[in-house]
């Protein structure tokens, strides 16, 4: 026989939805079998599966070794360590400063992603266990390009987890970002078109809602706004806001303005970002999630409401901004944007390399 004691991360679910990952093998008939003939009971009961689970109900399992081991299946989920750059953190919520070159999520890369290096700290200060991943596994809420930095929230309970999710999904919370983009832009734009992916070679195009141009009917309705902080005639320092968000926008977006980022491979000008990684070994695009606002909350993330995390551009990124002149309205900006003066800012990244 085994017990488990339903915690917060597994309440406010059905219980054959709690059982379908704890016997992640199982067919859902044989749930509803072992149910009938309370060979699974909930709180000493019969249950019929659709039963809402809340803190601290007794679930028992009055099956074999052998019948549980054929179920549950190997269940070892990957985890890996680093020293996160963490920004701010509580019992339900954590955000990261992430850097390039870092995956958000998994996918067919044999290299971690910021999943696995969230659960491998929260492992490491025993906040989960192995036995608490089989049932909820922590994970990020929004996603950054592996070569974009910056901001990334995770939720670390389910109650965090859903909080944050539905907040993104919603456009309820500002995301901001900076890049350095080629080209002289004066004024503030606030740009609409549509986004089209292309599946084949992970790259997406833009069309002009404005021109009389076909647009595939697969195509989705994209806006973003930007800021321009200062120039130097060949680039400008942009602050820009995400109102939609889908696949490599702020990249694409632009590039169709004809301001591609600083050194993005994918959507730059082969000349341009030629000079810069002659001049400074740039070899990806200069884009960092540099701020994020919370709208008022309550709840799970009562703690967030209202307020503004901003998280210091990348080394390589400040280098730039010093040398091409742009240092100082960059403080400047960013003292007006976010209340941060010069001193009580520091550039690079705080947490150290992952291995």
């Amino acid at each position: 026989m085994k017990q488990y004691i339903i915690g917060e991360n597994e309440a406010g679910q059905r219980f054959d939805k709690y059982l379908s990952k704890l016997l992640k093998e199982a067919p859902k008939s044989f749930f509803y079998k072992m149910m009938r003939k309370k060979n699974i009971t909930l709180n000493g009961k019969k249950a019929t599966g659709n039963e809402k689970l809340v803190p601290g109900d007794e679930v028992k399992l009055f099956l074999s070794d052998e019948t549980f081991e054929k179920f549950a299946g190997h269940q070892e989920v990957s985890r890996a360590l680093c020293r996160l750059d963490v920004i701010y953190e509580d019992k339900d919520t954590l955000l990261i400063n992430k850097p390039a070159g870092m995956l958000s999520q998994p996918s067919d890369s044999p290299e971690p992603s910021l999943v696995e290096y969230l659960i491998g700290y929260l492992l490491d200060k025993g906040e989960i266990t192995d036995e608490s991943l089989k049932t909820f596994k922590p994970a990020v809420c929004n996603r950054l390009d592996r070569n974009t930095s910056g901001i990334v929230a995770a939720g670390k309970s389910l109650a965090g987890l859903q909080a944050l999710s539905a907040l993104f999904h919603d456009r309820t919370i500002h995301k901001d970002y900076l890049c350095l983009a080629e080209g002289v832009i004066k004024t503030e734009e606030y740009i609409k078109g549509y986004l089209h992916k292309d599946e084949k070679c992970n790259k997406v195009i833009v069309y002009d809602s404005s021109r009389k141009e076909p647009i595939p009917e697969d195509a989705l309705p994209i806006e973003t706004r930007y800021i321009p902080w200062a120039d130097n005639g060949e680039m400008t320092l942009l602050s820009v806001r995400l109102i939609t968000g889908r696949t490599h926008q702020i990249r694409a977006h632009l590039a169709s303005t004809g301001h591609p980022v600083a050194g993005d491979p994918k959507y730059g000008r082969a000349a341009f970002n030629r000079v810069l990684r002659e001049k400074y070994s740039l070899k990806h695009q200069l884009l960092h999630a540099y701020r994020l606002e919370f709208p008022d909350v309550k709840g799970a993330l009562e703690e967030l409401s209202g307020q503004v995390f901003t998280a210091p551009v990348p080394e390589n990124f400040f280098y730039m901004i010093q040398k091409e002149h742009l240092e100082e309205s960059y403080y400047e900006n960013l003292e007006r944007a976010v209340g941060i003066c010069k001193n009580d800012y520091h550039s690079g990244n705080r947490g150290d390399a992952c291995e």
